[in-house]
């Protein structure tokens, strides 16, 4: 069975994007975006929410071609294009590279990729976290936290219907006040 991976990064109140979808808040530093690439190299597959496929699909598969990419950036832009990715989206009607559309139900196509053999899966974009959070599919958090008080805008968690004990793994700092809280459901 594979395993659900969910982490982003956030604002100490608790947000991934500020009103209007800013995230300039969040740039992160070399320590902390090699710490992602480390982390998107462990995935076997990135499921996406429409909004969030359509931002990394507008930059990574050139961002290796950038001027001035680093090779970090390089490396990750490579990952990201080689990775299997799943889009979920009632409005697209087609994706490219090597990802693949599902406009159905979210809950149930996250469910089947689960019960397959395979690695982990990280789950990315706000409203598809929601679903599968709220469906209990989620087996480990990563928490990013920016010393940044936005105060308002698209919030990491969703409201629950019940509670979700979690085990604490690991905590790490990087440049700037940044702090990585990781969690397992317990379960």
């Amino acid at each position: 069975m594979r395993t659900l991976h969910y982490g982003m990064n956030v604002t100490l109140d608790g947000y991934i994007a500020a009103p209007g979808g800013d995230i300039g808040w969040s740039a992160p530093s070399d320590e902390l975006f090699r710490w992602w690439l480390d982390e998107e190299l462990a995935i076997s597959a990135f499921l996406y929410g429409r909004t969030l496929w359509e931002e990394m699909n507008s930059f990574w598969p050139t961002g290796d071609q950038q001027p001035g990419a680093t090779p970090a950036q390089v490396e990750f832009a490579r990952n990201w294009r080689d990775t299997p990715k799943v889009v979920f989206s009632s409005t697209l009607e087609a994706v490219d590279g090597n990802a693949r559309l599902v406009s159905g139900d979210a809950v149930e196509e996250i469910t089947r990729l689960k019960a397959e053999d395979g690695g982990p899966m990280r789950v990315a974009g706000a409203t598809l976290a929601r679903a599968a959070m709220r469906a209990g599919l989620v087996d480990e958090y990563a928490v990013i936290t920016h010393p940044v008080l936005v105060g308002g805008g698209t919030p990491f968690f969703a409201a629950l219907d019940s509670w979700v004990n979690l085990d604490l793994v690991e905590t790490r700092t990087f440049p700037g006040g940044v702090v990585l809280t990781r969690y397992a459901t317990r379960r």
